[in-house]
């Protein structure tokens, strides 16, 4: 939204005309003539500046007054953050999983305005909306060069009334546009395609910025965008108008010096990276990267560190523009007159060129940061992460025992609580037959014979476990007999936006493949090996320099072009593997090039999930086990009994570089995307979307009306206190609940309560497909709540060995005894009695992706309160959207503290007021009548969220100012 033509603006004078190299010129709000009035602009972080330019552009005396205008350019680096900052982006952009929820919220709205005889048309975006179809496809077939073709076909075959709905919401919507299944990953379409530079509207330039529907929207960092991920629900209001508000951020300077030596990549920095920035604690910050090394970096490079900022924490990692961002641009295909008046733009406003690196327009020192943190590229060492979270970076040579480490630590220690003894047998996995036995001075942990081992240990089972892969379409080839043993890898992708975005990583895994067939190395055909790219693009140059059917040989085919394994769309595993799993409590790994590896999330029988570049995720999908240490042992056999090592087969950077200009060919790009509108794909063609202004809301398990407007009113009802009183308690949480655990994710299981309403619908198991798929339906969505199967709800008393039972489950506390069921029946009881419900936490409550539906599901389950050690920036924010209290114990205070059992009834009072960050008290009643109060502070953070708290919501309350206008 322009300015408005009646107000004068108040800055008007800084308006100013840059010319571009052609000699066209430019008006744009110059943030130079803004410094003349307030001298401390030169000194911001870019990203600042970027959001300032925002902010001055947009200043209208209303949502944006010229005291936000000073605020922000006069930031101090460690003043206390307590003011707000209303951000007008220039776009959004969607996924699937979060834009289908956010589309049926929008036709919800305009169901509304139908029935309350108001133009529909009122409910318009008023910026571009991009949706990019990428989280749908899974890889049900793998191994063959046929696997994409089928792998889409059950696609479009389980997501058709969703495509349907999408292909409403494209005729529906002006400003709404989909980009359809199969041209690749959200954020490298962001990079490739959507993303502009600059836009032009209304004679004035001004910067990209966005905000996403997916936490890696961060990516888009790496070439100067800023951007970041937000729920569905913030960024329903930035499609409707609303500025994203945000507590003006500290800004951590991160300098990198040097360069990477032979052998790292990429990956092995961002793990790097995030293990340091996890550490530094740099939640709900900026982080900007500057110096020499910031700008050796190639393009891909810095988009690889961008997309990981949800892992580590910051809110973005951003780099400035500068001559690398220029050559990107080229290389993917922009036109020379937008790359012209990107560059001049940048130049004109001061911002171009990495802060602190030779040549730059700016010195460090010039740059005021609220804190630096600093890196020496050559301290990278290649790595991994894992087995259950990202920030747990292991050195390469280091996996091996840190993997025996954990095998035997106790859950709350990241472990899996297994006797360390089964790690101590040797088989061949060929032959699935035991070796000789070490001599005890060499008894040290390898791989293990598993099924085999542990039937003798514990169960008295046959002496060999078999599997074999038999039902299509979950395999490649028919196995032999083979025992299946801890530690054996047994799901290896090369997948995710963060990795399959840079070609200089998956050029390698493409040289690796080369030289490790040559070897004569191959893998086993029952590990589920899958290649699912972010873009067309990569499989062209795959093709182009001859290495993509090397990855092929090795069983790394073609599976699709979406996030796949990454987002626990691997796939099953066969029957007979699952089986061998469970039956012996094994604890089998996953090796993916992806960003999160969190509980259950690849697949929930795979209790050990590694983050790795694409080169190591071949090497590993070889070795076959992660007890094997790649640094000193070999890979296997190759030709001739031959022992073939890790570093026979690593390609060098030379060979890397000399392969790289068929990864950046502008013309394949535009080729590749102009198909977006002319060739989107038959699949995609033959889906037909009702018509009209006002969707139709057909009978579907997959779509329905949302009920967050059932009780609707224009007028906003009269303001309720908003205490939350005589609750009962859902669950008590430890730390670093994610919202894998909190919003329905992945495979729906039968027995769990979304599992019984789909069949009690007639829906067959085999057309289940995902809680993502289904999150157009709320009915699904709110079963699926807190219903991960490895969530532990500490209310439940633990077993015998201390264990806790994993599931979502609670005890419910009914006034009897208290009587174990599942969260969502319950919360069905509570909501029928009246009464109201909360949830206890502790630290980092709510991290992971930013799904609404962990907000929607949490205020449909009728919990009225969270009260956690600490929140997640986009999840703290989506409970208030949604009308839910996010309350914080003061430092030291936690519910064990407080002793608290789940058999307490709680009273939550917040300011009357709603104040801020303001003081809040909870009154704990025990069984015999104790009571106690304990203050905790409300993370209601801003004015403006006061106000969608006391609406009941952000979406009453956008919807109440677009009717009413």
């Amino acid at each position: 939204m322009s300015p408005s033509a009646v107000y004068a603006h108040p800055f008007a004078s800084t308006v100013k005309t840059f010319k571009t190299a052609s000699g066209k010129s430019g008006r744009f709000y110059s943030l130079p003539a803004l410094a003349k009035q307030y001298p401390g602009v030169k000194y911001l972080p870019v990203s600042l500046r970027i959001v300032l330019e925002s902010v001055l552009r947009h200043c209208d005396g209303e949502r944006v007054t010229p005291e936000h205008v000073a605020q922000l350019a006069q930031w101090q680096p460690s003043a206390a953050r307590t003011q707000e900052i209303p951000f007008t982006v220039a776009r959004v952009v969607l996924q699937d999983f979060t834009g289908v929820p956010l589309l049926a919220d929008l036709a919800a709205m305009r169901s509304v305005a139908q029935r309350l005889g108001k133009d529909p048309k009122r409910i318009e975006p008023l910026v571009p909306v991009d949706l990019v179809v990428d989280h749908s496809v899974m890889v049900d077939y793998y191994g063959t060069k046929n696997a994409l073709d089928l792998n889409m076909k059950l696609e479009f075959q389980r997501n058709r009334e969703r495509y349907e709905f999408m292909k409403w919401g494209m005729q529906a919507f002006d400003t709404f546009g989909v980009v359809p299944p199969g041209f690749g990953i959200v954020h490298q379409v962001n990079l490739e395609y959507l993303a502009r530079g600059v836009h032009l509207k209304g004679g004035l330039y001004y910067p990209d910025t966005l905000v996403g529907t997916d936490s890696h929207t961060t990516m888009i960092n790496g070439i100067g965008v800023v951007g970041w991920g937000v729920g569905g629900i913030e960024a329903e209001a930035a499609m409707l108008g609303q500025p994203v508000y945000f507590l003006t951020p500290d800004v951590v300077g991160f300098e990198l010096t040097g360069r990477l030596r032979e052998g790292c990549t990429a990956t092995d920095l961002v793990l790097t990276v995030t293990e340091i920035l996890r550490s530094h604690k740099v939640v709900g910050k900026f982080v900007e990267f500057f110096g020499e090394g910031t700008a050796s970096l190639a393009l891909p490079d810095r988009a690889t560190i961008a997309n990981m900022a949800p892992e580590y924490g910051a809110t973005m990692g951003f780099f400035p523009v500068d001559d690398k961002t220029l050559d990107y641009f080229r290389g993917t295909g922009r036109s020379k007159a937008e790359i012209e008046a990107f560059e001049a733009y940048f130049r004109a406003q001061g911002l171009f060129g990495v802060p602190g690196a030779a040549g730059a327009s700016q010195a460090s020192g010039d740059i005021h940061y609220s804190q630096v943190v600093r890196l020496d590229l050559g301290q990278v060492t290649p790595s991994l992460a894992g087995p259950k979270r990202p920030q747990d970076r292991i050195e390469l040579g280091q996996v091996a025992q840190q993997f025996a480490d954990l095998f035997s630590k106790p859950n709350a220690q990241n472990g899996f609580n297994r006797p360390a003894e089964l790690l101590l047998t040797r088989y061949q996995p060929e032959l699935g037959e035991p070796a000789d036995p070490p001599a005890p001075e060499k008894a040290t942990p390898t791989p293990a014979g598993a099924p085999r081992f542990v039937a003798e240990m514990e169960a008295n089972k046959p002496a060999r476990a078999t599997a074999h892969a038999g039902a299509e379409p979950q395999s490649h080839a028919v196995l032999k007999k083979l025992s299946i043993g801890n530690g054996d890898v047994l799901i290896a992708a090369i997948t995710s936006c963060t990795n399959t975005s840079n070609p200089g990583v998956l050029l390698a895994a493409g040289l690796l493949a080369k030289k490790a067939v040559e070897a004569g190395l191959k893998v086993q055909p029952h590990i589920k090996t899958s290649l699912a790219p972010g873009s067309r693009i990569v499989t062209e140059y795959l093709t182009a320099t001859g290495l993509l059917p090397y990855l092929e040989k090795l069983g790394f085919s073609l599976a699709g072009y979406g996030c796949t394994t990454c987002i626990g769309n691997a796939g099953d595993l066969t029957p007979e593997l699952n089986a061998v799993i469970t039956q012996n409590d094994l604890v089998c790994a996953a090796v993916l090039s992806g960003n999160r590896n969190f509980e259950a999330r690849i697949h929930p029988n795979l209790k050990a999930n590694f983050l790795a570049s694409p080169p190591l995720v071949v090497a590993y999908a070889i070795a076959g086990n992660v007890m094997k240490d790649l640094m000193t042992e070999p890979l296997g056999l190759g030709k001739g009994g031959k022992p073939v090592y890790l570093g026979d087969v690593w390609p060098t950077s030379d060979e890397i570089h000399k392969l790289m200009r068929f990864a950046m060919n502008g013309k394949a790009y535009r080729e590749n995307y102009a198909r977006v509108a002319t060739e989107p794909g038959k699949l995609w063609e033959r889906i037909h979307g009702v018509s009209g202004n006002a969707y139709t809301w057909p009978v579907s398990s997959y779509i329905a009306e949302p009920p967050f407007f059932e009780h609707f009113e224009l007028t906003q009802p009269a303001e309720q206190a908003p205490a939350v009183r005589g609750a009962r308690v859902m669950a008590l949480f430890g730390d670093s609940i994610t919202t894998d655990h909190i919003s329905p994710a992945g495979s729906i299981q039968e027995r769990s309560p979304a599992g019984q309403w789909l069949l009690a619908r007639g829906v067959l198991k085999a057309d289940f497909n995902s809680y993502g798929a289904r999150r157009g339906h709320h009915e699904v969505m709110m079963r699926g709540t807190f219903a991960n199967v490895r969530i532990k709800n500490l209310m439940l008393p633990p077993g015998p060995d201390g264990s806790r039972e994993e599931g979502g489950w609670t005890l419910y506390q009914g006034g009897g005894a208290a009587e174990k069921m599942s969260i969502f029946d319950a919360a069905m009881r509570y909501q029928a009695a009246g009464l109201p419900t909360v949830v206890f936490a502790g630290e980092e409550y709510g991290t992971g992706s930013s799904r609404d539906w962990a907000a929607k599901g949490t205020q449909l389950l009728g919990i009225k309160a969270v009260v956690a050690r600490s929140f997640e920036r986009i999840h703290r924010s989506n409970l208030v959207g949604m009308g839910v209290l996010p309350l914080q114990f003061k430092p030291g205070d936690s519910w064990e503290r407080l002793g608290l059992t789940g058999e307490e009834r709680i009273d939550v009072l917040p300011h009357p007021q709603l104040l801020p960050q303001s003081e809040a008290t909870m009154v704990i009643t025990r069984p015999d009548g104790q009571r106690s109060e304990v203050a905790l502070t409300l993370r209601i953070d801003t004015p403006v969220e006061v106000n969608y708290y006391r609406a009941g919501g952000i979406l009453p309350y956008v919807l109440r100012q677009l009717l009413g206008a």
